[in-house]
């Protein structure tokens, strides 16, 4: 596979960093996950699979990509749990500085979340976290960290207004932390869709989306550390964040969890047309 550097092989223009709407960070951290190894190499397989997409967005009956796409350098700091979470936190911080561009994140494990939406839940007043996701990660702590892929949003729970949609594998430990008025497990939201407006009705108006793949079912989605069966299809995700972000106003998101099957090539493409359509709603909305 080669080495891009640009999203989706957009013109320069488009891929400039002072002229692009959206900066998007990968961090290809992997120190925590406790089963299927390969989130770190998630973001350059999205990369390749972005490339070979096409452009235009039938739905929204746009091309998003001219608002333009620029690629930060990686973080690819991994000595310690907690030295990742310092640097995701600080360089989170100084990328919130510059409030004309929207910030996105490719991960990487789950661990990447808790930095990030610690800056986010900082810098924006009254937030909303929407956590898409097969695991509820809400334990305090885990193999001796509190930085843990299995603690992406204990912090979250526990700072701002958390909203958890897919849920259906969760530690009895976890129960405590979690506010099932909140939380939308899958088996009670399969083939239904009430819940899309009730759990928007419970969101701030701001809202920060961390997308955990795995939250899709694995036939769709194998390329997961933990893949769980039971999950959410294409068309019932998109519906959802569609409504999100025409009801709020989303201010920024991360993807996770890629972990890249060789030889299989599907699951990195549904990641890049799960990044491309949430910046098509950001912007057509």
């Amino acid at each position: 596979m080669k080495k891009t550097t640009t999203f989706a092989g957009i013109k320069p223009k488009y891929a400039n960093k002072e002229n692009a709407s959206v900066f998007l960070q990968s961090i290809p951290y992997d120190g925590t996950s406790s089963w299927g190894k390969g989130a770190d190499r998630g973001f350059e397989a999205f990369l390749d699979a972005a490339e070979n997409m096409e452009l235009f967005d039938i739905e929204t009956q746009s091309e998003v990509y001219k608002k333009g796409v620029h690629i930060l350098s990686e973080i690819t700091e991994d000595t310690s749990p907690e030295t990742m979470f310092t640097v995701v936190y600080e360089s989170t911080k100084s990328l919130l500085e510059n409030e004309e561009k929207f910030l996105t994140f490719f991960g990487g494990e789950h661990s990447i979340s808790i930095g990030i939406i610690k800056a986010f839940y900082e810098y924006f007043e009254n937030l909303t976290v929407l956590q898409i996701d097969a695991h509820a990660d809400l334990r305090p702590s885990y193999e001796g960290t509190s930085y843990n892929h299995a603690c992406a949003v204990y912090d979250a729970s526990k700072n701002c207004n958390l909203i958890q949609v897919g849920i259906r594998s969760m530690d009895n430990s976890e129960k405590e932390h979690l506010d099932k008025s909140k939380c939308y497990f899958a088996q009670d939201i399969h083939g239904r869709k009430n819940w899309m407006e009730e759990s928007i009705q419970k969101m701030t108006d701001k809202v920060y989306i961390t997308f955990d793949l795995d939250a899709f079912d694995p036939s769709i989605m194998p390329a997961t550390g933990t893949p769980e069966p039971g999950g959410l299809d294409w068309y019932t995700t998109i519906e959802y964040l569609k409504k999100v972000f025409e009801s709020k106003n989303v201010v920024g998101f991360d993807i996770v969890e890629l972990a890249p099957i060789d030889g299989l090539k599907s699951p990195q493409f549904l990641a890049a047309k799960l990044y491309y359509k949430m910046l098509s709603y950001k912007f057509h909305t």
